[in-house]
């Protein structure tokens, strides 16, 4: 399957992650608790995919997704984000990102806009 980045602060919600991707078999490449580690891992890692939190300290996962997309066009970045972001998820989306999912995270619909931005 898919080598996989997850860029998110909460240490809980990237362990919530990597239990839903490892069980749909794809490999967790890495995980970044900020912005600028995940771009930087990014650079590093050249994963398939990228989740990322939008809503994080310092560089926000919408600047981490800009950088990202200036050094890859190509890169497929599915943002994880509260109820209630609306504006940032268009922002999101017109700065390339290729989906996104709500939190609290239910299985399904990680499994879903992974398989979609992966198949597309």
């Amino acid at each position: 399957m898919a080598r996989i980045l997850i860029v998110d602060d909460s240490i809980v919600s990237r362990s919530n992650l990597r239990r839903i991707l490892e069980e749909a078999g794809h490999e967790v490449a890495g995980e970044a608790g900020d912005g600028a580690s995940g771009l930087e891992q990014y650079g590093q890692l050249r994963p398939d995919l990228v989740t990322m939190d939008i809503t994080m300290p310092g560089m926000s996962g919408l600047d981490c997704l800009k950088g990202i997309m200036e050094k890859d066009p190509t890169a497929k970045v599915v943002m994880m984000t509260a109820i209630g972001q609306g504006p940032k998820i268009m922002e999101a989306l017109e700065s390339g990102a290729c989906h996104y999912v709500t939190k609290p995270f239910e299985t399904s619909k990680v499994v879903e806009a992974i398989s979609d931005v992966l198949c597309s």
